[in-house]
């Protein structure tokens, strides 16, 4: 017994014809958006190449643009089928391809699901990869002169007031690197070489950030060097809530940003995918109820449309038999191929 079987007449399927067509074209413009987004994506992450070295990041983004083509090409094609369809003789040329561009639409849908379960999933290799990045990134923020990481500085400065942010996880980072290249020490004075004595690496190491890393939300001006000395500073207490540098770390603020933006994307794709599973539903009414005409030369006659022709378990039993029947059959062949070579 068919699946969800529903009678036409003529104008309920001119009707589901129409629709569908519409319905059709809203898709291609969500694929558009997919691939706009997953473009959008790539570009920010390029932003800060220089602190993702992982290659893996871009999969997802390349991913969505590539799942927008996709939906942009299928979908049309569905408009283009749907449009035919009102006409017996046109629609007559899409029917030997309509079985096998259904199935590429249930192969659709599975991966538009899988690409927003891993845009979910993001968060968790992005984390990593931008913990580590952000480390190395404020390792090389004094190599000015050095080719590959002169544009260091300008980077993460431009993170921090983009993002408002301070360090990887908070202004202590800064603490422990030296971020101030050895061209602007004078290595003379005392307190450069107190600093330096003082580190077992030989580095200069002081309590101060980044002028990136001021609030201009401030009252007072920004205190960026001696940040933990109280002493150093007129009415000031590190820590309390003036401190007038950026508290929340990179990491956390990029993290934050990139998974709002990747959850939203997720949202978006498996809105796509609902869509098209309705339209892929109409679709097989659209064909279907063509099919089984009542009278093929009366285009007027009512007809039949169902989603399956038998119910979910006989069409799973079938599609397993065939599949045993397939193995078997490669069986024999293998065997007889051998049983061939042993004669010979």
């Amino acid at each position: 017994m068919a699946l969800m079987v529903v009678k036409f007449d003529l104008k309920k399927r001119v009707k589901l014809a129409q629709f569908l067509w519409l319905m059709y074209w809203f898709s291609v413009m969500a694929g558009v958006l997919v691939f706009s987004m997953g473009l959008f994506f790539k570009i920010e992450l390029r932003k800060r190449s220089e602190m993702m070295d992982n290659n893996e990041s871009h999969f997802v983004p390349n991913l969505l643009i590539v799942v927008g083509l996709l939906a942009c090409g299928i979908n049309a094609m569905g408009g283009k089928i749907c449009y035919d369809s009102l006409d017996p003789i046109k629609f007559s040329r899409w029917k030997p391809m309509l079985k096998p561009f259904l199935l590429s639409c249930v192969a659709f849908n599975c991966l538009l699901v899988l690409t927003a379960l891993l845009c979910t999933l993001m968060r968790i290799p992005l984390q990593f990869t931008l913990a580590e990045g952000l480390k190395n990134a404020l390792k090389f923020y004094k190599d000015t002169d050095t080719p590959g990481r002169c544009y260091m500085k300008r980077t993460l400065d431009q993170m921090q007031i983009e993002f408002r942010c301070c360090g990887n996880n908070n202004f202590r980072d800064w603490f422990e690197i030296q971020w101030v290249s050895n061209r602007y020490l004078d290595f003379s004075a005392k307190e450069v070489k107190d600093r330096i004595g003082s580190n077992v690496d030989g580095k200069y190491l002081m309590d101060a950030v980044p002028f990136s890393c001021c609030n201009p939300s401030s009252p007072r001006p920004c205190i960026q060097y001696q940040v933990t000395n109280n002493t150093a500073h007129y009415s000031y207490d590190h820590h309390t809530e003036d401190l007038n540098i950026w508290k929340r770390g990179c990491s956390d603020a990029l993290i934050s940003y990139y998974g709002g933006m990747m959850n939203t994307i997720g949202a978006l794709v498996l809105l796509v995918a609902i869509l098209e599973v309705i339209v892929m539903i109409g679709l097989q009414y659209v064909n279907t109820s063509q099919c089984n005409l009542a009278n093929p030369e009366d285009p007027e006659s009512e007809s039949e449309g169902w989603i399956l022709e038998k119910t979910v378990k006989e069409t799973f039993t079938d599609i397993m038999d065939k599949m045993k029947a397939m193995s078997k059959g490669n069986a024999v062949e293998e065997g007889g191929v051998d049983g061939v070579a042993t004669v010979s």
